[in-house]
């Protein structure tokens, strides 16, 4: 072969490995088909550790329903010494309080075997701790487009695990999986399904795959007269966003359908609307599907192909089921496991039986709390009908700590909805 030539044939290659290098995007660090990468699920929430610009890992989840990188801190961002353009305002889920970000643009983001090349970060100015309080997990930033844009993922929540593909990979269908439309919308992917309501009515809304979210199904009645209350349901606070507490009600459809799998009795989100409806409405979606569906099946994302690859997981036909003692819990963030009530349902048998709002756990059926995680005691207040409670609490005097009292009380699961 001529010199010039070959001269040329690396010259070729090392500006095109060079060009792709300096483009914004999550790549393998070595030419391969797929690397493997395990994470941490809590609620089926996949959380995964990232070291930015060198610094040490911290976790950040993994969010189908975001745009943009967000680190939840600036604290935390002027100590991994990021550097920053401009500032922000920015409008929480619920529309009721404005935020401020700090814009830090190039970053260098490692994943073990994948990195992400000049990723920007929105960075909140107030501190926002309240996932970990809600999920029990130390939770510093999210991932959002740029981890899905260039290749194909795999999440498979059986194992814990997430497949990232090399770019143009998958040319075929994955074994016992099928294929569902997806679009891309202002970076967010949709899909369409079908939905029986209580009322007997079909609706076959446009749904966001929100892999953030902790709901099941999510529909916003805003959006179309079509949508309907079932005739039972309960009032209750449905999630915690960056803007606040979103409210609203938890009820169930007849059953829901898409890729030809049907999920019968789904546990429903009805949302009050907020000032943020006008960007629900704008996009076309009547709702999003959560981690407590999404959690059931195995996925695969293909944004460059417009494209999402759907198989059940082991546990796709387990129960729906919501809580059933009337306690909404939560962590008291970087602190050792402490665990309280945030809140409680009027009516419910944990209120009847005596259980207070700020009541911290000490212990649940004689097993002590720190060696619970609030998963788990999450799971266990929602596992079964006519299933005995036993609580061991600390209730404050107050706001003076010193001062408490120690209670125990008994109550037995009930069913709501």
């Amino acid at each position: 072969m001529d010199k010039r030539l070959l001269l040329f044939l690396a010259y070729f290659f090392a500006t095109h490995i060079l060009c792709m290098a300096q483009v914004p995007g999550f790549f393998m660090k070595e030419e391969k088909r797929k690397v493997t990468i395990p994470f941490y699920s809590s609620n089926s929430l996949i959380l995964l550790p990232v070291s930015i610009n060198g610094n040490t890992p911290i976790n950040f989840l993994v969010d189908t329903g975001v745009r943009s990188n967000i680190l939840f801190s600036k604290i935390l961002g002027d100590a991994l010494g990021l550097e920053y353009t401009r500032r922000i305002k920015l409008v929480g889920a619920d529309g009721a309080d404005d935020l401020m970000a700090s814009i830090s643009p190039i970053n260098h983001f490692d994943l073990g075997p994948i990195e992400g090349t000049f990723q920007s970060l929105l960075v909140l100015e107030q501190e926002f701790l309240e996932l970990e309080s809600v999920i029990g997990v130390p939770i510093y930033g999210i991932l959002g487009y740029e981890f899905f844009k260039y290749n194909p993922v795999k999440i498979n929540y059986d194992k814990g695990n997430m497949v990232f593909y090399k770019a143009g990979a998958l040319k075929w269908r994955p074994f016992l999986y099928r294929k569902l439309d997806m679009t891309i919308y202002d970076n967010k992917p949709y899909i369409n399904a079908t939905v029986k309501q209580k009322d007997g009515t079909f609706i076959y809304p446009k749904l966001l795959i929100d892999t953030g979210a902790n709901h099941g199904l999510l529909l916003n009645r805003e959006t179309t007269e079509k949508i309907t209350m079932p005739p039972l349901f309960i009032e209750s606070a449905l999630g915690q966003s960056l803007g606040g507490v979103l409210y609203g009600y938890i009820g169930r459809v007849d059953y829901m359908k898409f890729a030809d799998f049907k999920l019968d009795e789904v546990l429903t989100s009805y949302p009050e609307e907020t000032a943020f409806s006008y960007v629900i409405k704008d996009s076309g979606r009547f709702g999003s599907l959560g981690s407590e569906v999404l959690g059931r099946t195995q996925l695969i994302f293909d944004y460059p192909r417009n494209r999402l690859w759907v198989r059940k997981a082991q546990n796709f036909y387990a129960p729906f089921e919501y809580d059933m003692s009337g306690i909404s819990l939560k962590k008291i963030p970087n602190d050792d496991n402490r665990i309280y009530v945030s809140d409680l349902r009027q009516g419910s048998v944990a209120q009847r039986a005596g259980i207070q709002i700020y009541d911290e756990l000490l212990s649940i059926n004689e097993v002590p709390t720190f060696i619970w995680e609030l998963s788990e005691l999450n799971k266990l207040l929602k596992s079964e009908p006519g299933k005995e409670i036993q609580l061991e609490i600390r209730r404050y005097e107050g706001d003076d700590l010193t001062k408490w009292t120690d209670h125990k009380f008994t109550f037995t699961l009930r069913k709501q909805i």
